[in-house]
């Protein structure tokens, strides 16, 4: 009994210091205000789409809203075997200057892909006209000044790679809302990290890089065996092959929005495919963050179980409880403002038992399990 007090000490005042040091370098971070330059970067936006005839059409509009200059605009989707209406709805738009290219049109016979993503990404930069990629998914959407800030961003620092916000946003039923919390804690948790040096982490729904560095860094060589990773995998390539050259953009103008898994067993394949990837890290550093964060998650986790057959675990789960929301509560508070999700902090104390289980399942599940998505099954 002793014994495991003594490690649940230990774990969480290392979790008091690990979401310290995220507040104070979220605090730090400068908010990004874009300036009066005259834009001259020629930008590639790169869209992989596979099913996606519900939500093409939105995110393509969002795209062609844009207020940067349609002359230094270059958008490729490349359609990844859609068994649905994606190709045909993305045609009406090349009228437009939005450029399709199918996927299966550049897969040799006999060729093994396990990320498809991937390969769609290195097609398409392969046609790209710009100088600067930026990455999106197909059922995301974003303010007209999307593309200006980032570019402009882009134009003050010169990173090799910008990593820039995300939420998640839809219908407010529980399950949409409980993705938005999480996914904005993560969020914050990126910013905080990048913005500070800490540790490298993004996510491929709002990137932008240099071309050059795709290529310097041999694209997603060495990494394209592994189905998920197209973001945070490439990131640690280029933030080795460029030190200091990763940046994370913070302005509320560069938030891209993107829509909550429909279902319950969507949400976990998502999350799984995350968490697959998690092993592959070459970081130790970020390694060590992902072990804190599960074994504490795991901990709460086997004290709300164990509460059900003793008294002493359930109280002493409560006393857990109460911490672990007061280690997190002012920073979790910082980031909902900034993504203007205020009104899901007070799930944010109730959802603390569901987060700790899914957490723990997901995690064991994308280190031993294959993982279904977009109808394929992903080792």
């Amino acid at each position: 009994m002793y014994i495991i007090i003594l490690l649940l000490l230990v774990i969480f005042i290392g979790y008091f210091f690990l979401i310290s040091t995220y507040e104070k370098l979220w605090n730090r971070m400068p908010l990004f205000t874009k300036g009066a330059t005259a834009p001259t970067v020629k930008v590639t936006v790169i869209v992989p789409a596979r099913n996606e005839e519900i939500n093409i059409k939105a995110c393509l509009q969002a795209i062609l809203d844009q207020t940067y200059p349609r002359q230094l605009l270059d958008i490729i989707v490349v359609d990844d075997h859609s068994e649905d209406r994606t190709a045909a709805i993305t045609r009406e738009f090349e009228g437009d200057g939005i450029r399709l290219m199918a996927l299966k049109d550049h897969v040799s016979p006999g060729e093994k892909i396990n990320s498809y993503k991937k390969k769609a990404i290195e097609v398409a930069i392969s046609k790209a006209e710009g100088d600067l990629i930026i990455t999106t998914d197909a059922d995301c959407t974003a303010g007209t000044e999307w593309i200006s800030t980032i570019v402009d961003f882009y134009n003050t620092r010169r990173d090799a790679f910008i990593a820039a916000p995300v939420r998640i946003a839809g219908s407010m039923s529980p399950l949409a809302a409980f993705q938005s919390l999480d996914f904005a804690i993560l969020q914050g948790i990126t910013a905080a990290s990048v913005s500070g040096g800490l540790h490298n982490m993004c996510n491929g729904a709002n990137l932008a890089y240099e071309k050059a560095a795709f290529r310097e860094v041999n694209g997603f060589e060495g990494v394209d065996h592994i189905a998920s990773g197209d973001d945070m995998l490439l990131m640690e390539k280029i933030a080795a092959k460029f030190p200091g050259k990763v940046g994370y953009l913070n302005a509320a103008a560069a938030i891209v929005t993107s829509l909550p898994a429909q279902t319950i067993g969507a949400f976990f394949q998502q999350r799984i495919r995350w968490a697959s990837k998690a092993a592959t890290y070459k970081s130790l550093r970020i390694k060590l963050v992902l072990l804190l964060v599960f074994l504490v998650n795991l901990s709460f986790a086997a004290l709300m179980v164990a509460g059900f057959f003793s008294l002493l675990w359930f109280r002493l789960f409560w006393v857990v409880a109460f911490y672990k929301i007061l280690i997190e509560w002012r920073f979790v508070k910082q980031v909902l403002q900034f993504y203007s999700l205020g009104p899901l902090l007070f799930m944010f104390v109730l959802l603390q038992p569901l987060h700790a289980l899914y957490t723990v399942i997901a995690g064991f599940a994308g280190l031993f399990t294959r993982y279904e998505w977009k109808g394929r099954k992903v080792v």
